[in-house]
């Protein structure tokens, strides 16, 4: 790999750290009412309500536990992301978050609805990202040999 190969995929791996933590954010920001109550969700309670129809599936006394443990880990999820800090193991945890969310969606409204709203991409890119995060495999192996010529 070249230097400025190297450069871009860095670059890249910064944007795809970037966006997943600031949708997490985003997301948190929303059911909090910092984007406007008419806008999303607007409140948690409006919140809690979308929780249980993508978990429909689920008994009605776990939704509240599930709307916060999906707040808790969006929020840890998103500045964890941004910061830069475990990534390998954020990003998997990112992965595994969207996946299982992309999942609910699935089930509760069908698969239109999770690839209308990017949620399976997004767990791709949060997957990418954890497989090219320092301290990898494939980081390991892929360093950039600095003596090669550009």
């Amino acid at each position: 790999m070249s230097a400025r190969e190297f450069k871009v995929e860095r670059w890249a791996l910064r944007y795809a750290r970037i966006a997943l933590g600031a949708a997490f954010l985003s997301g948190i920001a929303d059911r909090f009412g910092l984007w406007g109550k008419t806008i999303g969700y607007g409140d948690f309670a409006h919140f809690v309500q979308y929780t249980a129809q993508v978990n429909s599936f689920m008994p009605a006394f776990t939704i509240p536990f599930l709307a916060w443990a999906a707040t808790v880990a969006e929020l840890v999820l998103g500045i964890a992301l941004i910061s830069g800090v475990w990534l390998r193991w954020v990003a998997l945890a990112s992965a595994l978050l969207l996946v299982l969310f992309g999942t609910a969606m699935a089930i509760s409204f069908g698969l239109k609805s999770p690839l209308d709203y990017s949620v399976f991409s997004a767990s791709a890119a949060a997957l990418l990202l954890a497989l090219h995060s320092p301290g990898s495999p494939s980081q390991r192996s892929n360093r950039p040999n600095w003596s090669e010529p550009c």
